[in-house]
C-alpha cells in the first residue's frame, strides 16, 4: 500500500519530537555519567561540557607542566608557562579606539613595554583627548599605535622552540585538553588505591578513599536486596497461590483484611516495627533490613490475580495424575508466571534498593559497616560537597545497577502489566 508524502512527513515529525523528547529526559542521566568521570577542574567549567576533560602535560626538567594553546603566526602552538610576569602594552588604531571606555577598544597588537618606542607625536581620534602614539613591532612591521592598557601578563614559551612567546593570564589562557575518562573516581568512591600519576595531576584526589568507602555499602545493598527479592517472591508465590486455588474457611476476608494493609501509612509502622527490632535486638543489624520487608500485601496480590488467570482444568489433570500442591506450583503455575514474577522482581528490587528512610532509622548514620548505599550518599554528599564529580560517581554507581535491571527485565516487566493488570 502506498503512501502520500504526507504521511511520510508527518511520521518523520512524530519521531523527530519523540526522539528530542528521549533525548530531553536522558540529559540529566547522561551529565550525571559524564560527571562521573570528570577531574575536579573540569568539572567547574562555565559553560559545563558533557565529554570529559583532562590537561594535556608534558615532562619537562622532572616537572610535568601544563600547555596552553595560543595562535602565533597563523599557527596554533603549544606553549608551556614561565615564572616571568612582564608588563605587557595592548595597543589599538587611532580608528578602533574607544574615547568612552579605551580599555574595551579592540586589541591589534600587544608586546612587552620594553620593546616598544614611546614617540613624541600624538594623535586625537574622534571624541578623545590627544594620546601619545608608541611604535610597535608587529610580525615584523613596525606600526604606529595607541596605548590602552599594560597589564601584567605571564610568557607562555615553547618547549622546543623558546623563540616562540606568548604573553597571557594564567587565568585566562586556553588550556591544551584532550577527551579523558576519569575511572579514578570510582577508585575513590569504592575506596580502591589511586593511581600516584593520577592523583598528582588532581590533587583533590589525595586522601579521598580514605574518607570513603561506598563498596563496603555497596555489598550491604546488594546482600540485602537479593535476600528481600528472593523473600517477597517465595512468600508472595505461595500467598497468591493459597488465596487463589485452596479453599479454606475465611479465604477471601482474610486475603481482603491483608490486602488492606496496603491502606497503613508506613509512617503509622514506623514506632511498632522499631520497637519490635529493639525487643529482638536487630537494631543496628543487617538482618532488620531483610526481614520485616520479606512480606509484601501488594506482591500477594499481584500474584493471586495472576494465578487466577490460569484454567482450573490444568490443575485438575495435574491432581488426577498424582501431583502435589507443591509440584503443581513450581512446575505448572510459576513456569506460566514468568511475566508477573518478573514484575514483582522488578518492583521489590527498585524498593530494596532504593530505601532510605527505614535504613536511616534503624541503622543510624554512626554504623558506618552496616550502611546501604542510600546513607552512604548521605554522607558522601556532605564530606565532599564541593566535589560534585565524587558526589555523581556515588549516585551513578546506586543508579546504574536498576537501570541494567529494568533493560534486561523490561520484556517481562511489560508482558506482566499488559496481562496480570487487566485480569479480574
Amino acid at each position: 500500500m502506498r503512501h502520500s508524502p504526507s504521511f511520510y512527513i508527518g511520521r518523520l515529525l512524530i519521531y523527530a519530537l519523540l526522539t528530542g523528547f528521549a533525548l530531553f529526559m536522558l540529559f540529566p542521566f547522561l551529565y550525571m555519567v559524564s560527571t562521573s568521570f570528570k577531574n575536579s577542574t573540569d568539572v567547574f567549567r562555565s559553560p559545563p561540557r558533557l565529554l570529559p576533560y583532562s590537561p594535556e602535560r608534558i615532562e619537562i626538567d622532572g616537572q610535568m607542566r601544563r600547555l596552553y594553546r595560543f595562535e602565533i603566526g597563523g599557527q596554533v602552538r603549544e606553549l608551556v608557562i614561565t615564572d616571568e610576569r612582564v608588563e605587557v602594552g595592548q595597543f589599538t588604531t587611532p580608528e578602533l579606539f574607544n574615547a568612552a571606555r579605551p580599555r574595551t577598544s579592540p586589541i591589534v597588537a600587544q608586546a612587552p613595554m620594553y620593546e616598544v618606542r614611546k614617540t613624541d607625536d600624538t594623535v586625537t581620534p574622534a571624541g578623545a583627548e590627544p594620546q601619545v602614539v608608541y611604535e610597535v613591532q608587529v610580525d615584523g612591521q613596525t606600526q604606529r599605535l595607541l596605548l590602552v592598557n599594560t597589564p601584567r601578563l605571564n610568557k607562555f614559551v615553547d618547549p622546543e622552540d623558546p623563540s616562540v612567546y606568548a604573553y597571557a593570564s594564567e587565568r585566562t589562557a586556553q588550556a591544551a585538553e584532550f577527551v579523558e575518562f576519569q575511572v579514578t573516581n570510582y577508585n575513590a568512591v569504592l575506596g580502591l588505591p589511586i593511581d600516584p600519576r593520577v592523583a598528582e595531576n588532581d590533587p583533590l584526589l589525595q586522601g579521598s578513599s580514605a574518607r570513603i568507602r561506598l563498596d563496603r555499602a555497596l555489598v550491604n545493598t546488594t546482600l540485602v536486596t537479593v535476600l528481600v527479592v528472593i523473600g517477597q517472591l517465595v512468600t508472595s508465590i505461595f500467598g497468591g497461590y493459597a488465596f487463589s486455588r485452596i479453599e479454606f474457611k475465611g479465604r477471601d476476608t482474610l486475603f481482603l483484611l491483608y490486602l488492606g494493609s496496603i491502606m497503613i501509612p508506613f509512617v503509622v509502622l514506623i514506632i511498632p516495627i522499631y520497637r519490635l527490632m529493639v525487643l529482638l535486638e536487630w537494631q543496628n543489624r543487617i538482618v532488620s533490613l531483610i526481614v520485616p520487608w520479606i512480606f509484601t500485601a501488594y506482591g500477594t496480590f499481584l500474584m493471586r490475580q495472576f494465578f487466577i488467570s490460569i484454567p482450573k482444568e490444568i490443575e485438575e489433570a495435574a491432581l488426577l495424575d498424582g501431583c502435589s500442591r507443591f509440584r503443581i506450583l513450581w512446575t505448572i503455575f510459576v513456569p506460566l508466571s514468568t511475566p508477573a514474577i518478573a514484575s514483582l522482581a522488578i518492583f521489590s528490587f527498585l524498593y530494596a534498593w532504593n530505601s532510605f528512610l527505614w535504613p536511616l532509622l534503624i541503622i543510624g548514620e554512626g554504623n558506618r559497616d552496616n550502611h546501604v548505599l542510600t546513607l552512604g550518599l548521605i554522607q558522601l554528599s556532605n564530606t565532599f560537597a564541593d566535589r560534585p564529580n565524587l558526589v555523581l560517581t556515588g549516585a551513578a554507581i546506586a543508579i546504574l545497577p536498576p537501570v541494567i535491571v529494568f533493560i534486561f527485565a523490561q520484556r517481562y516487566f511489560i508482558e506482566g502489566i499488559a496481562t496480570s493488570g487487566l485480569k479480574g
